[in-house]
């Protein structure tokens, strides 16, 4: 509920972004303009997300001949999350990571690399599946394509309103105060792009917090994701993975390595931090 909460409110906040600059730009038409223009965009990535994300992962769907109990374990909880059995692929990788991607449960496919497959344990891979599902049942794929939509309206908005406010500026007399509305609408409508983006990143991490927390309740063991979690940190910054940046969001641990300023702009919360969550609710549930 607390993640669900967060996510509304940034949501609400890059929406209220999007009017600001509307009306910057100085109307409503030129909002909704944008705004249209980028929900087609990412309505067309949301409907064939699970492809496009295959493709751009360097992933291969596989049958369960080929991989009978990787196939056992994503049905077995699938069946507990109360979902359809989704597609399973593989990336041949020796970096440690997984994803989920789709744009609905009946849509849903999930890959694993072949390096998690090798350094996890049953439980400890259950654990990850389970977050992987997570995403699945919370339609995280929705949520992250109304975050882009209105991400991608906002720049698109501002790069208008920019243009319009140096055209606009550079036919004027050299008054004080029109230069001083010039600078300061051109402040605004360069800050609002990067606004955008840290509220869209602060989306994802909520997403990330909200995954861990539906799969540790769906796999019912929180620990096993933990476990999961501190090896594929280890593992990831001696085996990243070569991956889109576009689609490092996907992954249950960011595949791209970073550190200091950059988690500012991350697409995943602080792995440390998700394990102290996820102990919380093991504690929480001991008390019970």
């Amino acid at each position: 509920m607390h993640n669900t909460l967060k996510t509304t409110i940034l949501l609400a906040a890059l929406a209220g972004l999007l009017v600001a600059i509307g009306g910057a730009l100085g109307g409503v038409t030129g909002m909704l303009l944008a705004f249209v223009f980028a929900a087609v965009l990412n309505v067309s990535a949301y409907w064939f997300s699970g492809d496009i994300a295959l493709r751009m992962a360097g992933a291969r769907e596989i049958g369960p001949e080929e991989a009978p109990e990787l196939h056992r374990l994503v049905a077995e909880l699938a069946t507990y999350a109360l979902l359809p059995t989704p597609r399973v692929a593989i990336i041949d990788s020796p970096s440690p990571n997984a994803f989920a991607s789709g744009r609905d449960a009946q849509h849903a496919v999930v890959a694993v690399t072949t390096g998690i497959l090798g350094l996890l344990t049953r439980d400890e891979l259950a654990g990850v599946l389970a977050h992987e599902l997570g995403h699945v049942r919370n339609r995280d794929i929705l949520v992250s394509s109304l975050a882009a939509t209105l991400a991608g309206a906002v720049t698109l908005l501002a790069n208008l309103a920019q243009w319009s406010i140096l055209l606009g500026g550079a036919g004027r007399s050299g008054d004080d105060e029109d230069h001083g509305s010039v600078a300061g609408g051109l402040l605004t409508v360069l800050l609002a792009p990067i606004a955008a983006t840290l509220i869209q990143l602060a989306v994802s991490r909520s997403r990330e917090y909200g995954a861990d927390e539906t799969g540790a309740a769906i796999h019912g063991q929180p620990e096993s994701l933990v476990r999961a979690l501190e090896k594929l940190e280890q593992g990831s910054r001696l085996q990243p993975l070569a991956v889109n940046p576009a689609a490092a969001h996907l992954f249950v641990v960011n595949p791209l390595v970073g550190g200091g300023l950059s988690t500012l702009f991350s697409t995943h919360p602080p792995i440390s931090e998700r394990i102290r969550r996820l102990r919380s609710m093991r504690a929480s549930a001991l008390v019970a």
